[in-house]
């Protein structure tokens, strides 16, 4: 299929989507970041503790890494949560 045929009717599909429509995907969009992190954070954990197993002595120095990047994963999902919220709250 020729590339400017798919473009074509990809903005044909898109002007036929209303606002609400739109803002459902948004929102679903931020829904999926949330999850992907905690999916990362799963993931950290994981090798934070397998990490840990292996050299019990760096468990302090494995810890606070741990939580600097648990923190900025986090951050991420309370972005996530506030732009849902707002494109929740500007479809009312």
């Amino acid at each position: 299929m020729n590339l400017s045929v798919l473009l074509a009717e990809t903005a044909t599909v898109v002007s036929q989507i209303s606002d609400k429509g739109l803002y459902a995907i948004a929102a679903a969009i931020a829904i999926l970041v949330a999850g992907a992190a905690a999916i990362a954070m799963g993931m950290a954990i994981k090798n934070a503790l397998d990490a840990i197993a292996r050299q019990p002595e760096a468990h302090k120095k494995i810890s606070s890494t741990l939580m600097i990047g648990l923190v900025f994963i986090e951050t991420c999902v309370i972005y996530a949560l506030v732009i849902s919220i707002l494109i929740v709250l500007s479809v009312l």
